[in-house]
């Protein structure tokens, strides 16, 4: 099957800086409608047959345009979620978020913010909401969640995805398209929407 992953759109916490990964989270901006709405095109050309999103508000108002334009029912699952900034959360100070991220690229896989979830904790959950979505059946899927789940998921699960993303940034509405499925796992097909830093 093909997986459209695809960041969210823009919120004030993105323009702020802010950890917001609780549930509901913030709405999308005036930008970030735009870069929704911007989606039904950019994507005209997949045959989606299904959109899911996670259980924050601003995924669900990203996925709704793309599945009002085909008829399709935007299905939440929680899973999808961000992963958690714990006790850190809406603070602009990421020292401790992304250094548990490094930790948990570097192999330890128990790091986490107090009050947060390790590296075990999200690939379970993430990993289970991916296998529900591929039980389902459809060929092509949209899946609308946030930059740091999809950044650590791809990095886990997707061959390819470290080299293409390189030390590039997902932008909000970047899209990562992978196929495959959960037993013979996940090959990179297509990264857009990505911001290079010198």
């Amino acid at each position: 099957m093909r997986l459209i992953l695809v960041r969210h759109g823009q919120t004030a916490s993105n323009t702020r800086f802010l950890l917001d990964t609780a549930e509901p989270g913030a709405d999308l901006d005036s930008v970030g409608l735009e870069q929704a709405a911007g989606l039904v095109e950019r994507l005209s050309h997949h045959p989606i047959e299904a959109v899911y999103s996670s259980s924050l508000v601003r995924t669900q108002q990203t996925a709704r345009p793309v599945a009002e334009a085909r008829g399709l029912e935007l299905q939440v699952l929680p899973g999808l979620r961000e992963i958690s900034a714990g006790d850190d959360e809406l603070s602009q100070d990421a020292t401790r978020y992304i250094g548990t991220l490094v930790a948990w690229g570097t192999g330890d896989l128990d790091a986490r913010i107090p009050g947060g979830e390790d590296s075990h904790e999200f690939f379970a959950r993430f990993d289970a909401a991916i296998g529900q979505i591929a039980a389902a059946g459809e060929e092509v899927v949209m899946v609308v969640s946030h930059g740091a789940a999809l950044r650590v998921w791809s990095m886990g699960r997707v061959a390819g995805f470290v080299e293409a993303l390189g030390r590039s940034h997902l932008d909000n509405t970047g899209v990562i398209i992978v196929d495959g499925s959960p037993e013979d796992g996940w090959q990179l097909a297509e990264l857009v929407g990505i911001r290079t830093f010198d």
